[in-house]
């Protein structure tokens, strides 16, 4: 075998084909792109949020008014950054309840809306008590922000650049993380410590946000959600626009049928306007006795887990005080700059990560670098500030520490970062992609708080360098669990991914389930097995026919 067919079989070399071969309409509709982009922006007020509470307490106006102090350690500052976690938790909950009445748009529009709300009651505190209550607020849009913007985008897009849309998403945020930490860097240098310096941070997103609600009435809602609603009209023209062809091309013909099928599949047994208690009773037993889904069920939840316990959320939050930990905090100014290099450096890494790793070397690949390089970084610092507590370190050793946490940066960014929001929009059916969401979503902002609290003890409480031990540990983990249990679903339609899930445990983790479960390629569904004739369509099966049909299985 030669080396021209060793590349051939690699996943460059399918995505290159899937590319190559899908119409150039498609990959470059206007339509599209700027819908995924509005829903792509659902993450600014995450991390919006993450970049500047970490860094506004170092502002003299802020402290002033506040008496939260970055100075003063991780402790002094924990209810204030932790805080939004558990509006988050809350709202993503919620949001089950809403998205699928009110579609994708609006979910937008209305869950923008309360942060806003919550950003300027944040604006206008006049003590600690009002500030705290702000950031639950924000919480609510936060949280139910982030179960709509992955979906919305999956929902929306076609197979070929589905990761790279839905990475998209990792983008917003961690450019939003970037201008918000040079946000505070500049009203720093410029403006006088006065409430003022605080108020421009917290008040400048919205009109951004502002301006991108009143463009959602000029962009596509959701196909797959229109279908769901019993809006087929609406739907294929939406589709039509989406995919930039016209209704009678081949490649439209195929996915709105497709879509279609699943969805009648899916709803068969229920009436999709019933939004009783019985509704969520049926979509409770899917979601928690259909292994399939259970399986998708317990690979979100530990993907959103892993990220929080492996210390790459903390170090955003808590930055500085990890830099005075290492050594290598300096004066406010100086911190705050190595702070917006470390958000800007993330940005840059989301960018590759996006458009040349996801979707290009496959979902399983880019985890297990991007996991494996956090963990080297977490070993070097623990290590680092194990020897610094027992004497000084060489002066190229604190550089070189500084170095890892930026090395920690690109890993975390390009692997637990990005990917469970990838796999979090597009693993589920389309009828229980809501409830999924919603129930993930939640779990992972309780991660995500119980991580952020709980961090400055855990630093105390190991000497600082038993923490990146802690880290590396579940670093460890997750690239074991990743060989196991993670599928390659690349290139897949967000229908295929069923048989992926349907498939043996013992294939489940191997890149043989991405090939056994076929890709889609200009509308013809190709499978590397030969099973099928090309040109086939074999029926995808439902969730539903798993309740009656799985419990054999497995």
């Amino acid at each position: 075998m030669g080396l021209k067919d060793i590349m051939g079989r690699t996943m460059l070399a399918d995505y290159t084909k899937r590319i190559k071969d899908a119409p150039r309409e498609v990959i470059l509709s206007p339509a599209l792109i700027i819908s995924c982009a509005m829903y792509a922006t659902a993450a600014i007020p995450l991390t919006w949020d993450q970049g500047t509470a970490s860094t506004l307490p170092s502002l003299e106006g802020f402290q002033k008014q506040f008496g939260i102090s970055s100075t003063a350690g991780a402790h002094s500052t924990r209810n204030f950054v932790s805080l939004v976690y558990i509006g988050d938790a809350v709202g993503a909950a919620l949001s089950f309840f809403i998205n699928d009445r009110i579609g994708r748009l609006w979910s937008f529009r209305l869950y923008t809306t309360v942060w806003i709300i919550g950003q300027l009651v944040a604006t206008f505190s006049p003590n600690s008590s009002a500030l705290y209550a702000s950031r639950i607020i924000s919480g609510l849009g936060i949280g139910s922000l982030s179960v709509t913007g992955t979906v919305s985008i999956v929902e929306s897009a076609p197979p070929e650049i589905r990761g790279l849309l839905a990475a998209w998403y990792t983008v917003s945020m961690t450019l939003a993380l970037m201008v918000a930490t040079f946000c505070v860097y500049g009203v720093q240098l410029h403006i006088g410590a006065s409430r003022l310096q605080y108020q421009v941070v917290m008040f400048s997103p919205c009109v951004f946000m502002l301006l991108w609600i009143i463009a959602s009435f000029f962009l596509c809602e959701s196909p797959r959600w229109l279908v769901l609603s019993g809006r087929n009209e609406e739907a294929a023209n939406a589709l039509v626009r989406l995919r930039r062809l016209p209704l009678d091309h081949d490649r439209v013909q195929h996915e709105f049928r497709n879509i279609e099928e699943s969805i009648q599949a899916e709803t068969a047994a229920y009436d999709p306007d019933d939004h009783s208690p019985s509704k969520i009773v049926s979509l409770a037993k899917e979601t928690f006795t259909v292994p399939s889904n259970l399986r998708r069920l317990q690979q979100a939840l530990i993907l959103y887990a892993v990220p929080q316990f492996s210390g790459g959320n903390s170090i955003t939050n808590y930055f500085i005080p990890i830099l005075k930990i290492v050594g290598l905090a300096g004066s406010s100014s100086r911190n705050l700059f190595l702070n917006g290099m470390y958000a800007m450096s993330k940005f840059f890494f989301g960018l590759i990560g996006s458009f040349f790793l996801i979707d290009v070397v496959g979902r399983r690949n880019t985890l297990f670098v991007g996991i494996t390089l956090q963990m080297i970084s977490d070993i070097y610092l623990a290590a680092y500030i194990k020897v610094q507590n027992d004497g000084s370190p060489p002066e190229a050793a604190g550089e070189a520490a500084l170095a890892s946490i930026f090395i920690h940066s690109f890993g975390y960014t390009i692997g637990l970062l990005t990917l469970p929001y990838v796999f979090g929009g597009e693993l589920w059916p389309n009828r229980i992609r809501s409830f999924g969401a919603a129930i993930t979503q939640t779990f992972h902002w309780l991660f995500h708080y119980s991580m952020t609290f709980a961090l400055p003890s855990l630093l105390s409480r190991t000497h600082n360098w038993g923490a990146f031990v802690f880290f590396a540990s579940w670093c460890a983990a997750a690239i074991l669990y990743v060989y196991l249990l993670v599928p390659e679903i690349a290139g897949l339609s967000v229908e295929e991914i069923e048989r992926v899930f349907s498939g043996p445990w013992r294939l489940f983790g191997r890149r043989s389930a991405f090939r056994d479960a076929g890709s889609v390629i200009e509308g013809r569904e190709v499978h590397h097995d030969d099973e099928n004739p090309k040109g086939s369509f074999p029926a995808v099966k439902s969730s539903q026919q798993s309740l009656k049909g799985e419990s054999h299985s497995s």
